[in-house]
């Protein structure tokens, strides 16, 4: 297993941008692909985007619509989200997530989570 550390969450305003960072450790992070998810208060978990461990292949949700960019280095073990033109419905605590298999994979079901960073956006 990998262990996921993220940082970067906070509050912004609407129309802002964060950048969100996961710092892994433990197993080869190149061989995983690795995504992110969020979860807002009485709702349930949902998929946001991942990238392949070679970072050739990304997979974003369909509300993302253009906003948010997953990219990775693997020099520096860390995964990214740059999210632009943020709204009131992106708050959430966003999770790191890691796996072994495809971007298709990772996002029916992680084999590895990070313990999550808050983003709020206030209107």
């Amino acid at each position: 297993q990998v262990q996921l550390v993220e940082s970067g969450g906070g509050l912004v305003q609407a129309g802002g941008s964060l950048r969100l960072s996961c710092v892994a450790s433990g197993r080869t992070f190149s061989s995983y692909s690795m995504g992110w998810f969020r979860q807002a208060p009485g709702k349930e978990r949902e998929f946001v985007a991942a990238i392949s461990w070679s970072g050739s292949t990304t997979y974003s949700a369909e509300f993302v619509q253009g906003r948010f960019t997953i990219s990775r280095d693997n020099a520096k073990n860390t995964v990214y989200l740059q999210m632009n033109s943020l709204k009131p419905e992106d708050t959430a605590v966003y999770y790191c997530a890691a796996g072994v298999g495809s971007v298709y994979v990772l996002r029916r079901g992680p084999e590895s989570w990070g313990q999550g960073t808050q983003v709020t956006v206030s209107s």
